[in-house]
């Protein structure tokens, strides 16, 4: 075999399902169906609707629900490929391990590296958002805020975001103690925030005034569909639970019914909160608002409680999606560690918790310095990009397995594929090209440092063995 066909045949090489699933990993299961169903709960439901609604409603106005209805439905297709091939694939990598066994390996890095764009990223911009919440509640229990120079990033304002820092080191410390206690942890910060939007709603309606509400689509369809593309942000994190697959009891059952009842869940809450938020705050009055929610109840709900209780609410929000989706990130990498596309240090586990501890403290530590110097907005697109690419991947992955695994035991089935998953790819697509040239040539600029690092590492010391290699 030629040094062009080993290449080939390298980047091309496609693992065994069997492999995927890891019957023995060293991981502790754990986690039953409600577990899982928090970790995407918490992962989703954070700063897309207490931060980014603020950034979206000047660019749909009242169309912003129908946006969150566009995002939704994009998010339902993949939704539905993701509880596939999750019931399929139990493994540690989500999407990474389902193009591994369907697309081949090079492919598999690249959905890889796009995760951990998404995750990577998605965390500092949640700690972004967690900050400017910690800010709005002090502002409104005292009457003082955190200086810029101590709050913001470079370029907005401030040297440095300690806040975002803060809350970063604060969700590493709980998940370097362990996969259970982390859960729990989660799902209680879940029902305080699912708690505090039903607040809002309750209150804001009160304030509603149908002329907020007309006319419906003041900036045109297209305006409906860049507020879609940039609420797409809100529902990233539904997959969470598929980074689980070697921590759930029972994963091709539970894995599936999580993923669903998640994005259900969420999809109902977000169309309801846009709702209140238009309907009691004009539109054109949300530019240049962070914390969106809690402004909303300050300039048109009697009573100062609310606000405060909101704010409180949003800070445990953030909280939680920080602490789920820096787990989804340390077990993206641990899959992809343990195959030899990053190096073994990934992989290594705590004796005594059973979490891969240096991973932790790794990726903790750089996604708190990215948290520190990178604006929410800029922060928000770029994960988006990156996780519509992956989610286009596992739409085709879920297509070419019913053909080359027909008969492999599967615990749900994508209604009426091939054409959701075709929808599901199709909606990516769209959604992706809604997105800003500067958001598009960043990821671009992210794709070409993957493939650098791919060719240069991650060929070479990949464990998967091809024909002719010694």
């Amino acid at each position: 075999m030629s040094n062009e066909q080993r290449i080939g045949a390298r980047v091309l090489r496609r693992k065994p399902i069997d492999q995927l699933t890891h019957p023995g990993s060293e991981l502790k299961r754990t986690m039953g169906v409600g577990h899982l169903t928090m970790i995407s709960i918490g992962a989703t439901l954070g700063t897309g609707i207490f931060v980014v609604l603020g950034e979206a409603v000047p660019l749909a106005g009242p169309a912003i629900v129908l946006s969150f209805v566009l995002a939704g439905i994009t998010a339902l297709f993949s939704a539905l490929s993701y509880a596939e091939l999750a019931g399929l694939i139990p493994a540690s990598g989500s999407s990474y391990s389902y193009t591994y066994a369907t697309l081949g390996e090079i492919v598999a890095w690249v959905c890889g590296w796009c995760l951990v764009l998404e995750y990577g990223v998605s965390v500092a911009a949640v700690a972004v958002g967690w900050g400017q919440y910690v800010n709005e509640l002090l502002h409104l229990v005292t009457g003082l805020r955190i200086p810029d120079v101590l709050s913001q990033p470079p370029g907005a304002g401030g040297i440095v975001n300690i806040p975002a820092v803060a809350v970063v080191v604060i969700a590493m410390l709980v998940l370097l103690g362990g996969a259970k206690g982390s859960a729990r942890t989660n799902t209680i910060l879940v029902w305080v925030k699912i708690g505090a939007l039903l607040m809002f709603c309750a209150v804001a309606f009160t304030a509603l005034k149908a002329g907020n509400l007309q006319p419906l689509f003041p900036l045109g369809l297209a305006g409906m569909s860049a507020g879609a593309a940039t609420l797409f942000f809100s529902y990233i994190g539904f997959d969470a639970a598929s980074t689980a697959g070697e921590e759930a009891r029972n994963p091709q059952r539970d894995l599936p019914r999580a993923i669903i009842i998640s994005l259900v869940v969420i999809t109902a809450l977000y169309c309801a909160v846009a709702l209140a938020a238009v309907g009691a705050m004009p539109w054109q009055t949300f530019e240049g608002t962070e914390a969106a929610l809690s402004r909303v109840l300050t300039d048109n709900v009697d009573g100062a409680i609310w606000p405060i209780l909101l704010s409180i609410g949003a800070v445990v929000a953030t909280t939680s999606v920080v602490l789920t989706v820096l787990y989804g990130q340390t077990r993206i990498l641990y899959a992809m560690s343990r195959d030899g596309l990053v190096p073994s240090v990934f992989a290594r586990l705590s004796p005594k918790t059973g979490v891969p501890f240096v991973n932790t403290l790794v990726i903790g530590i750089f996604i708190a310095v990215l948290a520190a110097l990178v604006p929410l907005g800029s922060l928000a697109d770029a994960t988006s990009i990156g996780t519509l690419f992956a989610f286009g991947l596992v739409n085709i992955a879920v297509i070419i397995l019913r053909r080359t695994e027909p008969d492999r035991k599967r615990t749900f089935r994508v209604p009426f594929s091939p054409v959701t998953p075709l929808l599901g790819l199709g909606f990516c697509v769209y959604m992706m090209f809604s997105l800003g040239l500067d958001t598009w040539i960043a990821f671009l600029a992210w794709m070409v440092l993957g493939f650098v690092i791919y060719f240069g590492y991650s060929v070479r010391k990949a464990r998967l063995a091809v024909p002719g290699d010694q």
